[in-house]
Parts: C-alpha cells; structure tokens; sequence
C-alpha cells in the first residue's frame, strides 16, 4: 500500500528538519519523570509565572475588567478595584470593536499601536510610526512572519549568532532557507567581532548563498551579553556595506543586571548615526510581554516595527498578516499597558513600581547567585549574566564523559543534561540545542527560580556536576577559569 498524506515518510522536509531544542529531548523527558512523581525544575525555557513569579497587579486588575465589562456596572466595582484602573479599562474597550471577543484590525489595534509608537518615541527620542507596528500572538510570531517574508528558498541566507536562540533555526529551516553562522566568542564575554561577520558572508556567498538579513539578540539569549552602543553601530554600519535587513530582537530589554552596558536599541543608534544610513538600513524591532518584569508569557504578546521598509512591501506584510484575521485581543490590552504604565500621582503608580522593582532587583541577585554557584564548580566557567533570564556555563567534559555519551548514541552536553535531570531534577538545555564551536560544550538554565530556592538549586548542582567529574575522570586537569 503507497504512504498516505500524513505518513510520517510524506510530511513536508522542512517539517522533519526543523528543531527546537528548549522543547527538545530533555523537556520530554522531564515531562515524563514529572508524571511518575518525580519533583522537577524547570528551568528550560524563560517562563517566569511557572517558576513562582507572581504577575503584577495593575495591569491583571485591568485586563480582568475588560474580560468581565460587566463589572464596570456594578455599584460596588471602586471597592474592589481603583478607580485608575476602572478609568484604562473603560479606555481600552472604547478602542474595540465589541469588547476582547470581537476581531481587531490584522495589525492590531489602532490605539494600542499609537501607545507602541509612543513609547518607542519616549525611549529613542525620534517619532515611530504606528502604521509602521504590527501587534503580534508573542514576539515569535512576528519573527516567523518577518522570516517568511525575506526568505524564498534555500539560497537564502540568514545570519545568525551562535550561540542562538532555537527559533531562528528552526524558523529558516522550517521556511526552506539556509542559516548563516556567526560565532560570538566567549573569552570576549561573549562578544561580537565584524570581522566574524565578514567571514561569514565571503563564506556564504562561496557557497552560492545570497545573505538577506541578520538577527542580533540584545540582549542575548542564551548568552545574556548586552551590545554596546559601538557593537551597534559597527553592525549597523556593517548591514549597510552588504545590504541586510537588521532584526533586531530585543524582548530582554527590560533585563539588565549591570550599569556598564544599558540597553540601547538598534533602532536609537540607526537615527543617531543620521543619513545615510538612517534613512537606508531596513531595521525590524521586536519586543514582547513574556519577558521584562512582565513575564507574562502565556497571554501571546509582542509587536514589531518596521524601519525604512518600502510601503508596497509593508502592504504585502499586512495581507499574510490578515490571513490570521486578529492578533489576540486580551494579549494587545496587555501589550498597552506594558508599553503606557501607571504613571507618578495615579492611584496605583507605587504598587505598580514597588512590584516591578521588585522582581528586577531579585533577578539581578539571582544572576550574581548563579553565576558564582557555577564559577565554584569542578570544570564550569560561566560569564556573568549581563541581562535576559539565563545562565549558559561552559562545562569542560572529561574524554572518558564523551566515550560513555557515544556509546550511548548521545551528543555529549545532551548525556551530561540528561544525567543532571535523572539525578536533580533540575531540567536544562544542552548547549548544542543553540550552536557551539566543536568540542566545547554547555548547558542553559535560566535565572527564574526563586531567590529562596536558588541557593539549594546551586548546591545540588554542584554536588551532582562534581560527583559526575570524578566518576568519568581521566587524569586531565580542569580549565582555568576565564
């Protein structure tokens, strides 16, 4: 009998090419020791809210009234909510439609893109356009209709740090494109060379690639490096000489745990630089609501903005957008609140900045926390975290770790991970999910567990790791730590 649609043997290639490693092996199998009983930390993926985080107050109390309109008639709402919060919700469901169950525009909402273009105004310091932002389900869904848009088969080329976040190379392989490597090195702290770039491309176009765009991550994920205002300007003026588009992901903007490198968006350094290249360099900047002090990941928030892209191509953007028909309503409230928060004088605007406060603060202590339980260990050496949500140690593996990892028909990072689940529960993501130079090896976790819990996280890492460094102990020494 010939395959049918939808055998495995006839999915589209792209399909069965394309992985993501923060769902990846690792995560099934602690979703199975999870189900057997077994307690387990999951640090794989940056979702704050599933590791204790809790959401801030203000904007649930005004998402919750536009879900329940209803509420707004009752006599005793103000006793229950403040009255600035009654005051958004009532504003945010006069830019509907028909309340949260009713389609918006395909870009989103009118008025929710205008306080994006504010806010981009307020943080850059030259005016947005809001036909230029397009509200999207999260931050990756406006990756993947950007992708989509540039790539039109497999001589195209993407260029994509290394190590990279898992979406790029799923999202290029997945739309028939090829991924164009540049390495970050991390004796630099993980930092950008062009020259790299240049290397990259020559060695791309030598392989008959025509390289279209590149991405940078700022800060970096799974690196945490924040690129300074010189980095940028560099790769700026770089994406000009070769005629790429920039995206720039920066959803862990809000995710700085140093003073030396503020985030600067790409976008500020571009209409710094001025003409030509202001008016040249096509830039698209994502940003989103799962990350921040926000971490609301769950809800499907984000937008991107469009710099310098041509008028006819932004109209194409929007009709593959409108086969979506809306972007999620409650999720654009959100985004708007994110965007235009309780401001000095209004009823909530000191609970609002004692929560969020709150949690940068904690995070900043968590990084130095992490940071320095992996710098105690036997054969780990670890960067500080300078912003996003993730630690990514290097762990020197010993000859006799890498044999027991072959002879088990696994990568050696992925044995090592696997390992560190059975015996912690500690749920990570091996570093050759993201990309790595050959013969180095790492693991991701994030900075999310509780400030409480993250001392006993780090010892029972350090036990596991030194204990796992002893049983597979070939003789070498470790490596001097960087």
């Amino acid at each position: 009998m010939p395959p049918k649609t939808l055998d495995y043997e006839t999915l589209n290639e792209n399909v069965k090419k394309c992985q993501y490693a923060v769902r990846g092996e690792l995560y099934l199998r602690a979703s199975e020791l999870q189900k057997e009983g077994k307690k387990i930390i999951f640090t794989n993926v940056g979702n704050p809210h599933a590791l204790g985080q809790k959401p801030l107050t203000f904007p649930r109390q005004v998402v919750a009234l536009c879900q329940a309109p209803f509420l707004l008639d009752d006599p005793n709402v103000g006793m229950l909510f403040p009255a600035d919060a009654i005051s958004r919700a009532k504003h945010y469901l006069s830019l509907t439609s028909g309340g949260l169950g009713a389609y918006s525009d395909s870009r989103g909402l009118p008025g929710i893109r205008k306080e994006v273009a504010d806010f981009i105004e307020r943080r850059d310091g030259y005016p947005s356009d809001p036909e230029l932002i397009f509200l999207t389900d999260g931050a990756s869904k406006g990756v993947m209709q950007m992708l989509n848009a540039v790539i039109r088969g497999d001589g195209d080329g993407i260029l994509v740090p290394v190590p990279q976040y898992p979406l790029y190379s799923a999202a290029i392989t997945l739309f028939g494109g090829s991924l164009v490597p540049y390495y970050l090195d991390e004796s630099a702290n993980w930092g950008l060379d062009v020259d790299n770039l240049r290397q990259s491309v020559a060695q791309a176009r030598s392989k008959g690639i025509t390289v279209r765009a590149m991405v940078i991550i700022n800060p970096g994920n799974p690196t945490g490096q924040c690129l300074s205002v010189a980095n940028l300007k560099e790769i700026l003026y770089f994406c000009y000489q070769e005629n790429l588009v920039l995206l720039g992901d920066e959803v862990y903007q809000q995710n700085v745990y140093q003073d030396e490198r503020p985030f600067v968006s790409a976008r500020k350094v571009l209409m710094d630089m001025g003409p030509p290249l202001s008016k040249e360099v096509r830039l698209v900047s994502f940003h989103t609501i799962s990350k921040g002090y926000w971490g609301e990941c769950g809800q499907r928030g984000g937008y991107f903005e469009m710099t310098n892209v041509p008028a006819r191509s932004v109209d194409e953007i929007y009709k593959v957008a409108s086969i979506s028909l809306s972007p999620n309503v409650p999720a654009q409230i959100l985004m708007g609140l994110m965007v235009s928060p309780p401001r000095p004088g209004d009823i909530s605007y000191e609970q609002f900045m004692r929560e969020s406060k709150g949690i940068l603060e904690s995070l900043r202590k968590r990084a130095q926390i992490m940071t320095d339980g992996f710098n105690s260990c036997k054969n780990v050496v670890c960067n500080f975290t300078e912003g996003a949500m993730y630690s990514f140690p290097q762990i020197k593996l010993p000859s006799k770790a890498i044999q027991a990892a072959n002879e088990a028909g696994k990568v050696a990072d992925v044995f090592y991970c696997l390992k560190l689940l059975e015996a912690t529960g500690i749920s990570t993501v091996p570093g050759s999910g993201f990309g790595q130079k050959e013969g180095v090896f790492h693991l991701r976790t994030t900075i999310l567990p509780s400030e409480e819990d993250m001392p006993a996280i780090m010892e029972s890492f350090k036990k596991f790791n030194d204990d796992f460094m002893d049983q597979y102990d070939d003789g070498h020494a470790g490596f001097s730590k960087m």
